[in-house]
């Protein structure tokens, strides 16, 4: 089997859209999220990635597990997985971009072609849902 990368995403959805970045230097749109470092839980890695790349504060008490999804890992050698484990979650503060990220926006299941693989099974499941348009 191949390598899997472990990653939590944040789902902020507004209006049907869901919230995406774009790191500096990419041209690929994520989730809000990251990796976890050493022993965080999935919530220590959400409040901490969530901080850094969009200068808000999520409230854990807030949080819930939305799904897991994988997927072949963007940008990756082939047979590297990607594990999204993705929460909905209130937060505290103004949404600006920081750190690495260059640029915030909202996407709908018409932005497809710009996000990763993974992305796509999360934008399909909310879609079904009814929560992304």
């Amino acid at each position: 089997m191949g390598s899997m990368i472990d990653k939590i995403a944040w789902l902020h959805l507004e209006n049907g859209a869901v919230l995406c970045s774009r790191s500096k230097g990419k041209d690929a749109f994520y989730l809000p999220g990251g990796k976890r470092e050493g022993t965080e839980s999935d919530l220590e890695t959400l409040v901490r990635e969530v901080r850094e790349e969009l200068s808000v504060e999520i409230d854990p008490e807030s949080a819930k597990l939305f799904g897991i999804f994988r997927a072949e890992a963007h940008g990756k050698a082939a047979g590297v997985i990607v594990q999204m484990s993705c929460y909905t979650a209130d937060f505290h503060g103004e949404l600006h971009p920081d750190n690495e990220i260059e640029e915030l926006a909202w996407f709908t299941t018409a932005d497809m072609e710009r996000i990763s693989a993974v992305d796509k099974l999360i934008f399909t499941a909310l879609h079904d849902k009814g929560l992304l348009n």
